[in-house]
């Protein structure tokens, strides 16, 4: 497996050298090494990740502190990295040229989701961890497989509900998965909420996700 960082952010490739492509975004802690690992075992399973760093190097673990690089961040130069970030990920000789998934936590949900929608030629599976999103979803072409905690204060309940319920309005490819006891950042090694049994089943579930959404578009060879 081949890695590397740069100063916009984390690739990873699997040892074949090619494989369908996977943009992960990650949460308001930054492009921490949990993020830059989520990559790794993308790799490992067999796709190519591409992870932009939407701070600039800035990370922290403290939540007062995500929150004030949050609110200080500059959203369109954000807006354009992640934009760009996605087409230079499928244009990369080592994924082919088609569609990919995206892999969005928390803050990183949200940009996934808005990718579905304002790039949708783009975008075939997009996989989001406790987030959700107000745009709208009628352009997207994507499947949609959401994993949300049981008690989370960060996530409205009434626009998570919205936002599945418009999606199956728009008659989109979605599940939507609730994990009983589990908190926001479950799925999070490094994080309090870590629900160990929550975190794997969630994963089964997302590469089972991106191999059969993704895995057609690789020609033999």
């Amino acid at each position: 497996m081949a890695r590397h960082l740069d100063g916009t952010g984390y690739v990873t490739v699997p040892d074949s050298g090619r494989g369908p492509g996977v943009l992960v975004l990650h949460a308001w802690w930054g492009l921490t090494p949990f993020f830059k690992h989520v990559c790794d075992r993308l790799a490992e399973a067999g796709f190519v990740a591409l992870a932009p760093d939407l701070y600039g190097g800035r990370t922290t673990d403290d939540p007062e502190q995500a929150q004030a690089i949050l609110a200080d961040a500059d959203m369109n130069a954000a807006l354009g990295l992640v934009r760009a970030s996605l087409g230079a990920l499928r244009n990369m000789p080592a994924t082919p040229d088609a569609p990919v998934g995206t892999l969005g936590f928390s803050m990183g949900a949200s940009w996934a989701l808005y990718l579905a929608s304002r790039m949708p030629d783009f975008v075939a599976a997009t996989a989001v961890f406790y987030g959700s999103q107000s745009v709208d979803m009628a352009p997207a072409t994507s499947a949609f497989l959401g994993h949300f905690a049981e008690k989370d204060s960060f996530v409205d309940d009434d626009e998570l509900v919205l936002l599945e319920a418009d999606l199956r309005l728009l008659e989109k490819d979605v599940t939507f998965h609730r994990y009983p006891g589990t908190e926001h950042w479950f799925f999070e090694s490094d994080r309090a909420a870590y629900d160990p049994a929550a975190a794997e089943l969630a994963w089964e579930r997302t590469l089972a996700f991106f191999h059969e959404r993704l895995d057609p578009f690789m020609a033999p060879g």
